[in-house]
Parts: C-alpha cells; sequence; structure tokens
C-alpha cells in the first residue's frame, strides 16, 4: 500500500488570504491557497506508507493532509500556517507544499476526535481526527512493509483501520486483538484509492474497549 506522493512546483509566495480548510478542499485542482490550523498528525508518523515527512492539520470546519517536500518540525496541537496547492495523494484531497511554506501560527485549539460511526468514515470525515468503536470482523492483515489492516464494524457498515509501520504500533503483537473484541480507535480519517479508513497515530490510539 505505498502512496505515490507529486508535491508540486511553483509554491514561490505565501502571501495568500488565509481560507478555511474546508473551503481548501472545495477548491480545484491546483488551486494556490494558504491555511492555518492544528496539527493532529505530526510529520512523518505516516511514513512507512506516504514515504515522506508529511502531516495533517484541521481547523473549525475541516482536516486536510499536507504533502511536504522536506522535514518539517510541528509537533501535535501547534498551530501552523500552511501554503500549497490543492492537490490528491492516492485520491486523499491533499496540500502540496513546501517545508519553507509551513511556517508557525498563533495557538490553535486542537479539535477532539469526532465521534463517528464505521459505516460513516467516508468523504464526509476525510481530513478529520475521528474515533470509532466497533468490533474487529476480520483477523489483523499484514502489510509489511508499509502497515497493517484491521476490520471493525459496529453494526452500521465495516470500515479498514490501517496502521502504519512508521507509528510504532503492532497490532500483531497484542493478543487482544483478535476477532469479536471491541476496540476503540483515533485517527486520522483518510484514503487510499477506493479506500476510506482511519489512520492511528499513537499506540494510545488503538485500544480493546471490551470483550
Amino acid at each position: 500500500m505505498a502512496a505515490a506522493l507529486v508535491v508540486l512546483a511553483g509554491c514561490a509566495s505565501s502571501r495568500h488570504a488565509i481560507v478555511a480548510i474546508e473551503m481548501a478542499r472545495r477548491s480545484p485542482p491546483g488551486a494556490m491557497v494558504t491555511i492555518e490550523g492544528a496539527v493532529t498528525v505530526p510529520p512523518g508518523l505516516f511514513a512507512s506508507f506516504t514515504g515522506d515527512q508529511s502531516l495533517a492539520v484541521e481547523d473549525a470546519s475541516g482536516g486536510i493532509y499536507v504533502a511536504v517536500s522536506g522535514a518539517v518540525s510541528a509537533p501535535l496541537g501547534q498551530g501552523v500556517r500552511v501554503t500549497g496547492r490543492v492537490s490528491d495523494v492516492a485520491k486523499l484531497v491533499a496540500l502540496s507544499s513546501r517545508a519553507d511554506l509551513v511556517t508557525p501560527a498563533p495557538a490553535q485549539h486542537l479539535p477532539p476526535p469526532m465521534p463517528v460511526k464505521t459505516g460513516a468514515v467516508g468523504p464526509a470525515t476525510e481530513g478529520r481526527l475521528v474515533e470509532i468503536c466497533g468490533t474487529i470482523t476480520r483477523p489483523v492483515g499484514a502489510d509489511r512493509p508499509y502497515g497493517f489492516t484491521i476490520a471493525v464494524d459496529a453494526g452500521s457498515g465495516e470500515t479498514q483501520v490501517f496502521v502504519p509501520v512508521s507509528t510504532g504500533i503492532d497490532p500483531l503483537a497484542d493478543p487482544a486483538l483478535r476477532v469479536g473484541r471491541r476496540v476503540t480507535v483515533v485517527g486520522f480519517s483518510g484514503r487510499y484509492e477506493e479506500t476510506h479508513e482511519v489512520i492511528p497515530r499513537f499506540p494510545g490510539d488503538l485500544a480493546v474497549s471490551g470483550p
């Protein structure tokens, strides 16, 4: 599951009016936009399947993946301003930018995960930090060197949880993560081609919540 990143050139200036992230997401491919928000996925956590040090940012209107060329320092919750071109990464709406166009911004409110039903993970949640609860319906799948897959269903429809190797989470090492167990998953609502998925960031994002 390797996502090929295409970072567009020509982001020469960050002198653009700041727009809401949801407005940026609705802009046509190639449009240059500037957003501000809080970091929900620090750089590099998804590197095992994106191949770069990209991050995710969210404001009150929505969230978006930022495909960055170059290394960026932006810890969880930090406010950042990003200028880039609207693009996609394996059909996931994204901003293509450069490290010098990702700069600190005034403190932002780090949004809590949005509770959603497993069957509701899709275009309406894409880019946001979400929380799902449900039952594991299939054995954990290994897609090394990229990550692991877990199928979860709360009765509203099955959704895929994709766990990047680069997060340091190894679902195969936890015997509690087996078919029939209930789990709570916090993660980035992402997409790979036609598959919508929830992507946890830290070990605490993936927890057995009941028998």
